[in-house]
């Protein structure tokens, strides 16, 4: 990868054009952070005197199509150029767009999902944005809108209703536009400048080596050296303007306070329940983890709490996880509500898949946000410690199973051994 420039203090001049930077060198496939980004007819223009020293433009962008056999998605001119400072084909003037824009430069059917949307997207933008804090900008703004120039008709939304909800509530003064927006900016035939942009590829963000490890969009962000607490202020955010309040817990991950929170002297142990899903658990195994479960909680353990995907509504998912110590639950999108967990050195996730069965979409969130994550294979529990991961992608015949095993003993004693410590 190309070294990146850095950002400067106030733009950088050179002709009638401010210079595009990456300021503190955000960038990583499919997630890059540029200041000055021009846009005219359609196309993103990087005014440099210095194409050496961005990314290539395979590393920040694709056209926003599915990739396939015999479909190029390869970006070409027409998506994004480098261009000379000197080169008069801006026009004198250009219509600056304040604040930051997030565009997202895929089709919608690579978003609209809550696992796309807010694992993938969200977090992946927001951890490669984290890396200007490092710098000293402890409090980063937060996006002014997100753009996505390939969607239309609210595409970009899950079937579950949960994506565009927690945008309003995590971003409360950011517009989501779409298409149309996108056109009308191309129609004014004049150059747009945005002040400052994270831009979004799926399918450049697959160009990262790690990504062939996962398979997930924000293999490459991992590697990036951020803040611990990076996600916070984003969680942090949800939760309050969720609930009007931020629980907060103690080292043993109890809920001490505020009052609405109903403080505990335990941690809390959430099994989120897929039963009425087409993934579930063996209905018996389903019924002897709950009884396990409950019995860590007559026994003074923990509190523990079921909660049902499908009856249970967007705040009441939210209140639960947010004071979650200990996740429980098939594979599935409800585990992306790690998300909201608190930042504690015992949150955990325990992820029940078909026995050696092997996927990242959810350890890699766990990772990102710092979780202990276990794969649990009916009787036998499956986890690395930093560093080490398991090899390859499995799913077998039996991944969406309505009958996964699961021995309750097993979660009982990953539980035990997690708040022990």
């Amino acid at each position: 990868m190309k070294p990146s420039p850095t950002g400067q203090s106030g733009p950088a001049v050179l002709g009638p054009y401010d210079l595009t930077t990456i300021p503190s060198g955000a960038h990583i496939q499919g997630f890059t952070v540029l200041d000055s980004l021009y846009m005219r007819d359609g196309t993103f223009f990087v005014v440099t005197a210095d194409e050496s020293q961005f990314p290539s433009r395979l590393d920040m962008i694709a056209k926003p199509i599915i990739k396939a056999e015999g479909v190029d998605s390869e970006p070409t001119d027409q998506d994004l150029l480098f261009l000379h400072p000197s080169t008069e084909i801006l026009g004198g003037r250009v219509i600056r767009i304040s604040g930051l824009s997030v565009i997202v430069n895929d089709p919608p059917s690579t978003m609209n999902n809550f696992y796309n949307w807010w694992g993938e997207i969200i977090l992946g933008a927001w951890r490669v944005y984290s890396q200007l804090s490092v710098e000293g900008n402890s409090t980063l703004p937060l996006p002014s809108r997100f753009i996505l120039p390939a969607v239309s008709n609210g595409e970009w939304r899950d079937k579950a209703e949960m994506t565009g909800p927690l945008m309003r509530i995590a971003f409360p003064h950011a517009s989501v536009e779409q298409s149309d927006y996108w056109q009308d900016l191309v129609k004014l035939n004049s150059t747009v400048v945005f002040d400052r942009v994270i831009l979004v590829s799926r399918e450049a963000a697959y160009r990262h080596p790690y990504a062939s490890r996962w398979l997930k969009m924000i293999s490459g962000a991992m590697k990036l050296d951020i803040p611990t607490n990076f996600w916070q202020p984003i969680r942090d955010m949800v939760v309050d303007n969720m609930l009007g309040y931020l629980p907060i817990l103690n080292e043993s991950g109890a809920v001490v306070a505020p009052s609405q929170a109903r403080p505990s002297s335990k941690p809390v142990v959430t099994y989120i329940s897929r039963q009425e899903s087409t993934r579930r658990l063996d209905e018996k195994d389903h019924e002897a983890l709950i009884d396990a479960l409950q019995a860590l909680e007559d026994e003074g353990i923990c509190e523990f709490h079921i909660l049902g995907m499908e009856r249970s509504t967007l705040l009441e998912q939210i209140k639960r996880t947010s004071t979650t110590t200990i996740l429980v639950g098939v594979h599935g999108i409800g585990l992306t509500h790690q998300l909201w967990m608190p930042q504690s050195p015992k949150a955990t996730l325990l992820e029940i898949v078909w026995p050696k069965a092997y996927v990242f979409d959810h350890e890699i969130i766990a990772r990102n946000l710092g979780h202990k994550h276990y794969a649990v294979w009916n009787d036998t529990e499956v986890t690395y410690p930093e560093g080490n991961y398991y090899k390859g992608i499995y799913y077998g015949d039996e991944f969406n199973s309505n009958a996964i095993p699961v021995y309750g003993p097993t979660v009982v004693k990953i539980i035990k051994d997690r708040l022990s410590f």
